[in-house]
């Protein structure tokens, strides 16, 4: 687990330098650093109940808003975090993840806002982990397809969600 550790921490400084690089936001800057940790947390255990390296998947989870995080933007801040989360974890210190564990990353990093369509495993848990740590503090999710998503997750409808189709 010190990996995780080690990469949320790293993870942490950035949020603190895109603070002040990227002070307006579409998200409170609070939520990323609590988002990280709870979306890891969560993702660890989706995987170990899914046969999934639980170390990748929560590390998959704890960057996947890298996006945001970095252009303080949420539309399109999936595909905007590829490529810089690829260089944020191949310049960790020390290196945590090999290059094929960062490219399975990446690729989770770029599609876990296509909520309604069907990735790799760890892709999955991602967009799991996503649409549950929303769920847990009382947000509202945006989409229909993130709302069909949660619901199939916890076995039962939500009654009051609000999503607006797109």
């Amino acid at each position: 687990m010190k990996k995780i550790l080690r990469l949320q921490s790293a993870l942490l400084k950035e949020i603190d330098k895109y603070e002040k690089l990227v002070p307006e936001r579409s998200h409170f800057i609070d939520w990323e650093r609590v988002h990280i940790t709870s979306c890891a947390k969560i993702g660890y255990m989706l995987a170990e109940e899914r046969g999934v390296d639980p170390i990748l998947a929560a590390a998959a989870c704890a960057v996947h808003d890298y996006g945001r995080i970095i252009t303080g933007k949420q539309p399109g801040h999936a595909e905007a975090g590829y490529l810089p989360v690829q260089e944020f974890l191949k310049n960790l210190d020390p290196k945590l993840f090999t290059e094929d564990e960062i490219a399975q990353i990446a690729i989770a990093v770029k599609n876990h806002s296509k909520k309604g369509e069907v990735g790799s495993p760890l892709e999955e848990i991602v967009k799991d982990a996503d649409v549950l740590d929303f769920y847990q503090y009382g947000y509202d999710v945006a989409r229909k397809e993130q709302q069909d998503r949660l619901e199939a997750l916890l076995g039962h409808k939500v009654d009051g969600l609000k999503f607006s189709e797109k």
